[in-house]
């Protein structure tokens, strides 16, 4: 994709998201029913993933953070994935309120690409995936969840013995809706999306040409430029993987246990040798550091969801 595609794939999520072509930093919901629990964000990112706590802690970590000390308070509930913290009034206040602070953007804009976008990507390109819409449908399904789960249901592969891409990504669509309504409200209601992908197949928008309408909202190169339409439509999909895996880092007292050994002999596995021992000490945080700068990811020795699915674990 070229710069233009890759702004619109994100602003058509970003109005799934959030009802705006460049999303609302500031953004703060909990919808009934919803795995994700308290969301927060540009591209709505989920206190039940554990990716909320990632955000906010990179947050905190920058020395321009205007809200990092009222933020910082709620660090543990968050690494807990304490879902009380939906009706935390100061927290959300204090969300909100940090969107506006250009720290809290960039690092929104870090956050995203690097946890959804970029590896949305990668999985897009795996697959045999290479235009633009292809792209963005990939990319609503990390955002949102259960791309894996979906892709498992098409089938078919792409090329020799299968589907062109084309053929494929209508089939995906297909399945996701499928797949949606089986789920617990809200979710099924998050539909919408796949008809919005589907109206676009049906137009051969396949490289995202400007001006687009998506779910009523109008893309434009004008319109990636501005923030309007005010309105919160979401839902999460948390794989219950995602929602049970504990965020390893580095604490007082040090976490121990066999979860912190299988993340140490993912490490030994990746050419960093350790004890083993499952206690989760300034070493082990040295080595996922080290790890994370390897891979060109955020070396803040915090073990979450992208760490995990890089090592394997």
């Amino acid at each position: 994709m070229n710069d233009q595609q890759k702004l619109t794939a994100k602003a058509i999520v970003n109005i799934f998201e959030t009802g705006r072509v460049s999303g609302d930093y500031g953004a703060v919901t909990v919808l009934k029913g919803d795995s994700g629990h308290l969301t927060y964000g540009r591209s709505q990112t989920t206190l039940g993933s554990g990716n909320l706590f990632l955000l906010i802690n990179a947050y905190c970590n920058r020395s321009d953070a205007q809200f990092g000390a009222a933020l910082k308070p709620y660090l543990q509930r968050l690494a807990n994935k304490d879902t009380g913290l939906d009706t935390e009034v100061t927290l959300r206040q204090s969300l909100h309120e940090a969107g506006a602070d250009p720290s809290m953007q960039a690092e929104q804009d870090r956050f995203f690409n690097a946890h959804y976008f970029n590896p949305a990507c990668a999985a897009a390109a795996t697959r045999g995936i290479l235009t633009a819409l292809g792209e963005a449908v990939v990319y609503d399904s990390f955002v949102q969840g259960g791309w894996a789960k979906v892709n498992a249901r098409v089938g078919k592969p792409i090329g020799a013995g299968g589907w062109d891409e084309q053929q494929w990504i209508g089939a995906f669509v297909d399945a996701r809706r499928a797949w949606l309504l089986t789920l617990a409200p809200p979710l099924p209601n998050c539909v919408y999306r796949m008809d919005s992908f589907k109206k676009l197949i049906e137009q051969d928008a396949w490289e995202l040409p400007l001006p687009l309408n998506v779910h009523g909202v109008t893309i434009s190169e004008e319109s990636l430029k501005t923030t309007v339409f005010p309105f919160v439509l979401r839902a999460a999909v948390v794989d219950p993987a995602d929602a049970s895996a504990p965020i390893l880092r580095l604490t007082t007292p040090y976490l121990q246990g066999d979860e912190v050994k299988r993340l140490q002999e993912a490490l030994a596995a990746n050419d960093l040798s350790n004890g083993r021992d499952g206690v989760f000490g300034p070493f082990t945080e040295a080595l996922v550091k080290k790890f994370q700068e390897s891979k060109g990811m955020l070396p803040d020795g915090v073990v979450g969801a992208l760490t995990r699915q890089a090592l394997g674990l």
